[in-house]
């Protein structure tokens, strides 16, 4: 028994060291990285991040890398994340020092992607900036579109389209966006109009003597003097020229839209809606698709249904020859989705393929974008859409019935203070009946509102403080109103579709809410 045992013991020692010798000479398993990943690409089917990332790359940024992995068509882009924002506020406005390093490899993956550069003498690559936080803030932060546009690209995207009108248009635009965004060049106490729309009104009455001349009709030569008069107005508001260089447009415009995240109307929306002020937003970098290359392009925001009624049709809102900022600012009236069939047959079955797929992918109702260049479709965002009381119970209902979600994430989709809709006020039927009715126009929300007529939104909120129901009254609402809209019970607008009125009028809803609580 003893010799037994002792034998056992001289086996177990060997094979404990033979197993020592084996792991002593397998590979170590190296340690992962714990330095942050700043810069997520997305682009041609492959995306760093996925759906399941909006904590890290805003709703936006995570639904870009959504679509691009289920072979949607998007174009290529990059995406900083929230915590690029959070490090942008806790070291006094400046960046990791690794960021630039990420996104210049990022950008170089988009530059290899669509074969153009940014600033290059041959093929230039223009590029967007937009915010995307883990919640959707629509309207509430900034957007820069046509960045990489400068005095010597404006002439080579002419010559290389052959469309100079297309050219100086998209010039002038971004000229305007990153004049008021970047250079803080916007309408100062008690002006009534933007200081670009003036100018461009101002434009407008000397050329055609009325202030109100289409947009989509000026001439090559009106857009160059408008480039020179834009120009003007920054150096003269800011004391600073325009850059030139495009990285340095690049890096002014992510800086910029991250601050958007601390300024007034999204703070107040934030409050408005619970949103918490730490989450911070992302920015997405993305190459620019035209929807203004003439009658061929077009771009819109639609829904997979009906946001007022949950009805499944294909609701929304596109512009023949025009940019994304052009439907849901309201500077010109868009025309109703359907209409889409008949001017752009192709596009418009292509995006009812894009609605398809996303319903059965997100299994909600979507709010897309999109915009057609030269007949090709290409889709801009997605998220889940916005939606009355009562559209939220009849898609939730409908979903089930079509066997997209179970019954118990259709309780679970209808929020409980989105009920209150079904509170709103109404006129009295035989009242309105009798009213001399005096105009018609496109209803953002559900209800009816009642007040004194004001013109701004700082006489809306004075009022409102005393007491005094208003209704707001503008030419177009921005997002710069959001403190009178608020303090309005209804808003009218004498420019603009339904699509501006939901972007820039979420509110109005809010008001209404708050009154029948």
């Amino acid at each position: 028994m003893a010799k037994k045992r002792k034998s056992t013991s001289r086996r177990s020692t060997r094979l404990h060291k033979v197993t020592a010798r084996q792991a002593s000479t397998r590979p170590r398993t190296p340690k992962k990285s714990t330095k942050p990943k700043y810069v997520y690409y997305f682009g041609d089917g492959h995306a760093d991040g996925s759906g399941k990332m909006k904590p890290l790359l805003g709703g936006k940024g995570a639904n870009l890398a959504e679509m691009t992995r289920i072979g949607l068509p998007v174009p290529p882009g990059f995406t900083l994340t929230t915590e690029v924002c959070s490090y942008f506020y806790a070291h006094n406005r400046s960046y990791p020092p690794q960021l630039k390093a990420e996104v210049e490899a990022a950008l170089a993956k988009v530059e290899k992607s669509v074969g153009k550069k940014l600033g290059d003498k041959d093929r230039p690559l223009l590029v967007s900036v937009r915010s995307g936080a883990r919640d959707s803030m629509p309207g509430m932060m900034d957007t820069i579109l046509n960045l990489g546009m400068n005095d010597k690209v404006v002439e080579i995207v002419a010559k290389k389209t052959g469309n100079a009108r297309f050219a100086w248009d998209s010039y002038r635009r971004f000229l305007q966006m990153y004049g008021d965004v970047v250079m803080g060049v916007q309408k100062r106490p008690g002006e009534d109009h933007e200081p670009f729309e003036s100018a461009i009104e101002h434009l407008k009455d000397e050329r055609y003597g009325k202030h109100d001349f289409p947009d989509v009709r000026l001439s090559v030569s009106d857009l160059k003097e408008l480039v020179k008069r834009f120009k003007a107005l920054i150096k003269e508001r800011t004391g600073k020229s325009f850059p030139q260089d495009p990285k340095d447009q690049m890096w002014g415009s992510i800086s910029a839209v991250f601050g958007s995240w601390m300024n007034d109307r999204a703070i107040v929306y934030r409050r408005k809606y619970g949103i918490p002020h730490d989450w911070g937003t992302a920015v997405n970098v993305q190459t620019m698709v035209f929807g203004n290359m003439g009658d061929s392009s077009a771009t819109g925001v639609a829904f997979t249904r009906d946001p007022a009624s949950g009805e499944k049709v294909f609701y929304g809102e596109y512009l023949i020859n025009a940019q994304g900022e052009d439907v849901v600012a309201g500077v010109r009236t868009p025309h109703p989705i359907a209409m889409l069939a008949k001017e752009m047959p192709e596009a418009h079955k292509g995006l009812m393929k894009v609605r398809a797929i996303l319903e059965q992918h997100f299994k909600d109702m979507q709010d897309l974008e999109f915009t057609v260049e030269e007949n090709r479709l290409y889709i801009l965002q997605t998220r889940n859409g916005k939606r009355t009381g009562h559209a939220a119970v009849r898609i939730a209902v409908d979903m089930v019935g079509e066997k997209l979600i179970s019954k118990k994430d259709a309780v679970r989709r209808i929020p409980a203070d989105s009920l209150a809709h079904l509170l709103a006020p109404i006129f009295d039927r035989q009242s309105a009946k009798q009213a001399r009715k005096i105009g018609s126009g496109l209803a953002a929300g559900p209800g009816a509102a009642s007040g004194h007529v004001v013109f701004s939104a700082e006489e809306a909120v004075a009022r409102s403080s005393k007491g005094q129901k208003v209704v707001l009254a503008r030419i177009e609402t921005s997002p710069e109103d959001l403190r009178g809209m608020i303090a309005a019970e209804g808003i009218l607008t004498s420019r603009g579709g339904v699509s501006s009125h939901a972007a820039n009028g979420k509110s109005l809803r809010l008001r209404r809410e708050r009154n029948s609580d």
